[in-house]
């Protein structure tokens, strides 16, 4: 049986509601540019990384899409964020700014990070285990490296790595026994961070695939 103490009552949980649709409308008549970035694979302590370094310029918001929706349809001010609705799949972070979309989309990919890789990640370069002592005494290790194609030796008591080996080219899937083993000597292959799908400016949409900038490119150009 629940006990009735533990329930919060539906005409609360409905004002809380209401409450957080009128801080979202605030600040979507606050803020010119909106963007929205997918949570998959962010991991809770990148998020709150993200959220302190871009402090002074974006305002992030973890919030459910359905929520955003009601508070789209409150802002009567600004109708053509409804075009933003169709993009709101899965969980998303919600960016609030007045920065240049195309700036905040190289600033947040400046600020990805690297991470330890699990079983069917993909690497973000090539992945070259070092020559070196891995600081492991002889035992099971040994067969673990050479089960991932890591040639070893035994001295001075630890297993040696006996040359530069390339285990895994960027762009590759990386599997369970090698993600393990990477862990163990400290390597980190995959790189996480947050990556907008679509933002909204002053009634323009503008996709993930716009907002990427070869910027080297765009240098050379100039250049010639």
């Amino acid at each position: 049986m629940i006990k009735r103490g533990k329930l919060m009552p539906s005409k609360q949980v409905l004002e809380q509601k209401s409450r957080e649709v009128e801080d979202i409308t605030s600040l979507l008549k606050r803020y010119n540019v909106i963007g929205i970035a997918s949570l998959q694979k962010v991991r809770a302590a990148q998020l709150q990384e993200f959220k302190k370094n871009l402090a002074d310029k974006v305002f992030m918001r973890v919030l459910k899409n359905t929520l955003m929706k009601l508070a789209i349809e409150n802002c009567k001010e600004r109708t053509d964020l409804k075009k933003l609705e169709e993009h709101m799949k899965g969980p998303n972070v919600f960016m609030f700014t007045d920065v240049n979309p195309f700036k905040l989309a190289l600033i947040l990919e400046r600020g990805k990070v690297k991470t330890t890789a699990k079983s069917g990640d993909i690497a973000a370069f090539d992945v070259v285990v070092p020559a070196g002592n891995t600081g492991q005494p002889p035992g099971p290790i040994i067969s673990q490296l050479n089960a991932v194609g890591l040639p070893t030796r035994i001295e001075s008591g630890s297993v040696w790595i006996n040359r530069d080996t390339l285990v895994v080219k960027k762009g590759e899937a990386i599997n369970e026994r090698l993600a393990s083993m990477l862990s163990k000597l400290g390597i980190k292959p995959v790189e996480t961070g947050l990556a907008m799908t679509v933002a909204f400016d002053e009634g323009l949409i503008i996709t993930q695939n716009q907002l990427k900038i070869d910027i080297e490119g765009t240098k050379r150009d100039v250049e010639n």
